[in-house]
C-alpha cells in the first residue's frame, strides 16, 4: 500500500484536509474507507467532477476502500456553494432519471470485486427519504450552531448578495448526515470533495465528534483552472461531459488534444494514471517538441479510453486521421463521422444541387466564393479528400458519405462539413 497522500501532493490535487498528519497515520493503519458525493444536477457528470471522481479511484487503488454516493436527497435540495443565486428544483422524476445515469458512470471508475477494496454505491435518499422533519429538527439539527452555518463561506456569499431559501441553507446539514450515516453503516472516515465543498465536509466531521465522539478527516481537491483564464471545462457548446450523447467522444477527444501546453503537464498529473516518470518525459517533449503535441496526445488518448473505452478512441482516432487525408472517410462509421463534422465550419442543406464553390462558402470553411474559387485555382480545394480541379463541380449523390455527409478540405488542416437534411 502506497502513500497515498505523497502521490496526490506529487500531482497537486490537494486543496485542504482538516489534519494531515491524523490522516497520514489514519492511511498507513489502514485501509480506511473513503467516500465521494456526486449530486444529479444534471443528467451526467462532467469533467470537473472527474477530477474528485479519479482522486476517489487512486485510494482505491492504493488499498482504500471507496465509496460512491449519489446525491438521490441532495440532489432534490441543491447545493449553495459556488453559485450567486437559488437553484431551480427539478421534479422528483428527473432527479431519480438522473442518479440512474450517473450511478452508471461513478461504477465505471470503480472495482467491486470481491476483497478488501470492494468499492460501494449508495443513494442518500436511502436513509434521508424516511427521515421525519421531527426527527431531522430534533436529532440533527440541534448539532448545528446557525451563527457556525451563517459563517460558511458558500452561505455568507449568498446573504451578501441575492440571499438564500431555508432549503438550500439546510443543505449542508443534510450532507453532514450522510457523512455521519456513512460512518456508522460502513466505518467510513474520509470524505472527499471539490474545494467548494469545505465547508460542507468540515460540517460532517464536527457532527460526527459531536454525536459519535470521532475524529474523522477531510480532504478537497484543488479547483481546477486554464492558463489561458478560460473556464476549465467549458467549450463554445457548453460543458464538457462524461456521457457521449452530450459531448462525443471525437468532441471529448478534441478537447484534450487541444490543452494549452501551459496546462498538459498539470493535466496529465491530474487525470491519468501516469506514473512520475512517464510525465516527466512528457513534460520534456512539451519543452524540447512542442509542434508534435507528444503530451496533448497522451492526455486525449488515456482520458478518452478511460471515460469511453478502447474502441471509441479507435473510431475517434480513425475519424482525425481520415479527415486530414490519411485515412478512408468510407470506412468511419456515421455516428462518429457526423461527431467530428459537427467540431469544424459545418452547414445543413436541404438538398444537393449547388456547386462545389457554393458548397464551401456554405459552410463556413472560407469567407466568400470568390475565396472558394481562389482555392480550387491554386490545387488546394479537397472533397471527400479528393483535389476538385474543376470550378463548377457539382456534388452528387455518388459523393455522399453514409448517404448525407460531404467533408471539404482547404489545404492541409482545414476542414468543413456539409450535411443533407
Amino acid at each position: 500500500m502506497g502513500d497515498i497522500l505523497d502521490e496526490l501532493e506529487w500531482r497537486d490535487v490537494v486543496a485542504q484536509t482538516t489534519d494531515v498528519d491524523a490522516l497520514r497515520k489514519a492511511l498507513a493503519d489502514g485501509p480506511i474507507t473513503v467516500y465521494a458525493g456526486f449530486d444529479p444536477t444534471a443528467p451526467s457528470l462532467h469533467v470537473g467532477n472527474l477530477a474528485t471522481l479519479l482522486i476517489l479511484t487512486r485510494f482505491q487503488r492504493a488499498g482504500h476502500r471507496p465509496i460512491g454516493l449519489v446525491g438521490g436527497a441532495t440532489g432534490l435540495i441543491g447545493d449553495p456553494s459556488g453559485r450567486s443565486t437559488e437553484r431551480a428544483l427539478n421534479s422528483t422524476e428527473i432527479v431519480e432519471e438522473w442518479v440512474s445515469r450517473i450511478r452508471v458512470q461513478v461504477e465505471k471508475f470503480l472495482s467491486f470485486d470481491e476483497g478488501p477494496t470492494a468499492a460501494t454505491l449508495v443513494s442518500n435518499l436511502d436513509w434521508t427519504g424516511s427521515l421525519s422533519a421531527i426527527d431531522f429538527l430534533r436529532d440533527i439539527g440541534k448539532h448545528f450552531p446557525v451563527n457556525r452555518m451563517l459563517a460558511r463561506e458558500s452561505v455568507s456569499a449568498r446573504l451578501a448578495g441575492e440571499g438564500l431559501s431555508y432549503t438550500e441553507f439546510s443543505y449542508q446539514i443534510l450532507q453532514a448526515n450522510d457523512f455521519l450515516e456513512l460512518y456508522r453503516r460502513h466505518g467510513c472516515t474520509l470524505q472527499l470533495g471539490g474545494s467548494d465543498q469545505w465547508g460542507n465536509i468540515t460540517a460532517g466531521v464536527d457532527l460526527i465528534r459531536r454525536v459519535e465522539g470521532a475524529h474523522v478527516h477531510a480532504l478537497t481537491g484543488k479547483l481546477i483552472t486554464k492558463a489561458d483564464g478560460t473556464k476549465f471545462g467549458k467549450t463554445a457548446g457548453g460543458a464538457v461531459w462524461l456521457d457521449p450523447a452530450l459531448t462525443s467522444p471525437y468532441a471529448f477527444y478534441q478537447y484534450w488534444l487541444n490543452a494549452d501546453d501551459r496546462d498538459v503537464v498539470r493535466f496529465l498529473k491530474v487525470f491519468t494514471f501516469r506514473t512520475r516518470e512517464e510525465i516527466e518525459e512528457l513534460e520534456k517533449a512539451v519543452s524540447e517538441r512542442p509542434a508534435a503535441r507528444e503530451a496533448q496526445r497522451a492526455l486525449a488518448e488515456d482520458l478518452t479510453t478511460l471515460v469511453h473505452g478502447p474502441e471509441e478512441l479507435a473510431r475517434v482516432i480513425a475519424a482525425s486521421r481520415a479527415l486530414f487525408g490519411q485515412g478512408s472517410l468510407a470506412e468511419l462509421d456515421p455516428r462518429t463521422l457526423q461527431s467530428a463534422l459537427e467540431e469544424v465550419p459545418n452547414a445543413t442543406v436541404p438538398s444537393l444541387g449547388a456547386s462545389f464553390i457554393d458548397l464551401m462558402a456554405e459552410s463556413g470553411l472560407v469567407d466568400s466564393k470568390s475565396a472558394a474559387r481562389r482555392a480550387v485555382k491554386e490545387g488546394g480545394a479537397y472533397l471527400n479528400n479528393v483535389k476538385i480541379t474543376d470550378e463548377e463541380y457539382v456534388p452528387g449523390a455518388d459523393d455522399l458519405l453514409h448517404g448525407r455527409f460531404l467533408v471539404i478540405r482547404r489545404g492541409r488542416k482545414t476542414i468543413g462539413g456539409i450535411s443533407v437534411a
